[in-house]
């Protein structure tokens, strides 16, 4: 089965090259493995934090017992003071330990099936193929040519800026840029005291097959993400676990795709045994199916079921209905009957 073309665009702007859109645009579009994987893998960069062990016991307290008529709450051991008899180390006490405390123990890491990740990767970027998809993320891609943008592999030479800011102009993607200027805020709450005061939104994701400078062209320009081919990562391909990422892509990088995930009929030369994941059904025309004059033909051939007083007659009670429904029915009676024997 022949696939659809590309075309491929200069630093210019101007068409030079068609090339076969890879297998993998084809692959279902599965947004819950990708919204599961992507929940799983983020909590990889997390570091550990929790409470001091020492915390809310940092002081002699104990328990006066019954008799005294109070809480038997251990309780600080101190005179003159206004500590003196107060409630310690309960979590309901002032100052004391909290109730089941963050610790550095805990399972921080989650650990995904290959194929799951994988499975994800090839849904991020066959949704990467949908422009409707894409707006919906929100890029703006009005002036782009053509979805998936496939740029000539002269562009992995590019180490200016400015020649790259040239090019997603030319092309008509420099417009994703300005939008992520535009985002760039102060972010609500504690987090700007730990590191993270800005937040902005995602632009372009660049993907080349070789790095011959393009990485340093491409990677101080606001929301642009700079990654090979070979190491496509689906935090990057789904940001927030949203399918859609524009992505511009180099010819030599995008005709590697069926080397990397393979086709419909070979398997992956890079990954060991990996085939593309197919789909349950190709094509969704039920209402085609169901209008189609074979099957109306049968389906208005077939006596309807008696209504009485209101109510669907049951072929299980009625035996009319029962041997309209099934004609081997009598014949299944009378085989079931037991065989009446003389008495001796």
């Amino acid at each position: 089965m022949s696939r659809p073309t590309v075309q491929v665009y200069n630093q210019a702007g101007k068409v030079v090259a068609e090339t076969t859109l890879p297998a993998v645009f084809s692959a279902p579009i599965r947004a819950d493995i990708v919204q599961f994987t992507h929940t799983q893998l983020a909590k990889n960069h997390r570091q550990p934090y929790g409470v001091s062990p020492q915390a809310g016991e940092q002081t002699s307290a104990e328990s006066w017992g019954p008799g005294r008529a109070v809480a038997r709450v251990p309780r600080v051991k101190a005179h003159g003071t206004g500590a003196a008899g107060s409630a310690a180390f309960a979590n309901f006490a002032r100052g004391g330990r909290m109730f089941a405390p963050n610790q550095t123990l805990r399972r921080w890491n989650r650990k995904v099936n290959l194929n799951v990740r994988r499975y994800a990767v090839v849904s991020a970027v066959a949704a990467s193929r949908c422009p409707a998809l894409v707006q919906a993320r929100g890029h703006q891609i009005k002036q782009v040519k053509e979805i998936p943008c496939v740029v000539d592999s002269s562009v992995e030479t590019m180490t200016k800026v400015a020649d790259a800011i040239r090019l997603l102009k030319r092309i008509g993607a420099y417009a994703d840029v300005e939008r992520v200027e535009e985002s760039k805020k102060i972010r609500a709450g504690r987090g700007t005291m730990r590191g993270r005061k800005y937040k902005q939104a995602v632009g372009p994701m660049i993907v080349y097959s070789e790095d011959k400078g393009c990485v340093r062209a491409f990677r101080n320009l606001p929301g642009v993400d700079v990654t090979s081919v070979e190491r496509l990562n689906l935090l990057r391909l789904a940001p927030g676990g949203h399918l859609g990422r524009f992505i511009i892509w180099t010819q030599s990088a995008f005709d590697r795709l069926d080397e990397i995930f393979g086709t419909r009929t070979e398997a992956s030369k890079q990954k060991n045994g990996y085939r593309l994941p197919s789909r349950i059904t190709e094509k969704l025309g039920f209402t085609r199916v169901l209008q189609a004059e074979s099957v109306a033909s049968v389906l208005r051939s077939t006596k309807p079921t008696k209504v009485i007083y209101g109510k669907r007659k049951n072929p299980l009670v009625n035996k009319t209905l029962m041997h309209r429904i099934n004609p081997y029915y009598k014949t299944h009676l009378k085989q079931s009957r037991p065989v009446a024997t003389k008495a001796e």
